[in-house]
């Protein structure tokens, strides 16, 4: 773990230039200093400080562009399933029920790994790469199947 003093070098050094740049690529202050704030937890963690500056940015740079493609799947996830529009116009109780229906259509008509996907997904709210990497699959792989999943639930239910 790198010391205090070095810690707080490396921050007024490079933040301004960090917290830029993703701001520049995430277009979201919010999520920039999560990412830069990430970053500095990680160094804060390691042993060795970065050698350059460009370590920094180049992290800034690949945390920033993964953030944007778990934004992006999570948009594409949430398109192909839109519960909000349709179920926010009816009562709790029907909504609760449909939540149920489609639960226990998981349960019984779904096959593995598709079941515990989506659980993992839905019920734990996990990332895909998160689930990728618990079940030891390819996270296109576990996109590919919560996507069949997604599919087969809007089939059976009629949402085409």
């Amino acid at each position: 773990m790198l010391d205090k003093r070095t810690l707080e070098q490396l921050f007024r050094q490079n933040y301004s230039e960090m917290i830029h740049l993703a701001r520049v690529l995430l277009c979201n202050d919010g999520e920039a200093e999560d990412v830069v704030q990430d970053i500095f937890l990680r160094v804060a963690d390691s042993d060795i400080p970065p050698k350059n500056d460009y370590y920094l940015q180049t992290a800034v740079r690949n945390a920033s562009l993964n953030r944007i493609r778990q934004m992006q799947l999570h948009e594409r996830v949430k398109n192909l399933l839109p519960i909000e529009n349709e179920t926010d116009q009816q009562p709790f109780d029907r909504q609760l029920e449909q939540l149920q229906d489609i639960s226990v259509f998981v349960d019984e008509q779904l096959e593995e790994p598709h079941r515990s996907i989506f659980h993992l997904r839905f019920d734990e709210d996990l990332t895909v790469s998160e689930i990728a990497r618990r079940l030891g699959l390819n996270p296109n792989t576990a996109y590919k199947y919560l996507m069949q999943s997604i599919q087969q639930i809007r089939h059976h239910f009629g949402k085409h």
